[in-house]
């Protein structure tokens, strides 16, 4: 079964770190480039980094560069967010997928980020 199940999201306080993962199955994962998305209230979802098969290169939205970490485990079939220095305007709903067109799994059900004192 296809699948992506995104964990480790959270209430956290301004300044605050969290470590999300996406446990993936079903599918090639090494064979994937892989992104992690958000998308806050009214608004829509936007990638916030990127990262290729292998790992080597990676790349962040604007609003995250320098905060947020991607990166992933193939042997775990697994990819990461590590999220440093928090503001409240990282509140969302946090998902990966492939950006890739051609065939992508159908999104997981994301983990809810809450920045908030």
């Amino acid at each position: 079964q296809v699948q992506l199940v995104e964990s480790g999201g959270g209430l956290v306080q301004p300044g605050g770190s969290l470590r999300l993962s996406c446990a993936a199955s079903g599918f090639t994962f090494s064979s994937y480039p892989m992104n992690w998305y958000r998308q806050a209230p009214g608004k829509e979802r936007e990638m916030v980094a990127s990262i290729t098969e292998s790992g080597g290169v990676t790349t962040y939205a604007e609003s995250v560069k320098g905060r947020f970490t991607i990166s992933r485990d193939n042997a775990k079939n697994t990819v990461y967010l590590q999220m440093n220095s928090l503001k409240p305007e990282d509140t969302a709903v946090y998902y990966c997928n492939t950006p890739r067109r051609l065939w992508r799994p159908s999104w997981g059900q994301g983990t809810q980020v809450t920045v908030s004192s």
